[in-house]
């Protein structure tokens, strides 16, 4: 596995209602988180990817839907992909320094912890283009619906 990524199998309570899950706990993680961020996306969109440069880390949860996440080590190149969501209720703490990312495989509800607030006039968020060659083969889209940004930094 990537060094410094956290894999953390979230537990769900399941009745007639619904479900309750515990999704973050500070005691647990390297760092404390600073800010919450939460995202809609619809299928076939991809998130990323960037890294950050001055250390924010993050801790993805995909709340309703499935998403695959894509990680890249910057330093030795080897990835880590992981579908996350409604099969696998799991979160991944994500060291910055790596590159990360994430692709909608359905329509989806996902969150961000991060340990950095975020500062719109000096942004810490570095891309690298979805389809380098290093993790283009780990998404399930060859045409991914893409932001602007992330459409520049192909």
């Amino acid at each position: 596995m990537i060094d410094g990524l956290l894999r953390i199998p979230l537990r769900r309570l399941e009745d007639e209602r619904g479900w309750f899950a515990e999704i973050r706990r500070e005691s647990a993680l390297p760092r404390r988180t600073a800010q919450t961020n939460v995202s809609f996306s619809r299928q076939g969109v991809i998130r990323g990817l960037h890294y950050h440069e001055r250390g924010q880390d993050d801790l993805f949860v995909c709340l309703q839907g499935t998403a695959r996440v894509v990680v890249l080590d910057r330093g030795s190149g080897e990835a880590f992909t992981e579908d996350i969501g409604d099969e696998n209720p799991v979160a991944l703490y994500i060291p910055g320094r790596h590159a990360h990312g994430f692709e909608a495989l359905t329509d989806l509800l996902f969150v961000y912890h991060v340990t950095e607030e975020y500062d719109a006039a000096d942004p810490d968020e570095h891309e690298i283009a979805w389809d380098d060659p290093r993790i283009k083969h780990l998404w399930s889209t060859t045409s991914p619906i893409l932001s602007e940004r992330d459409l520049a930094a192909s």
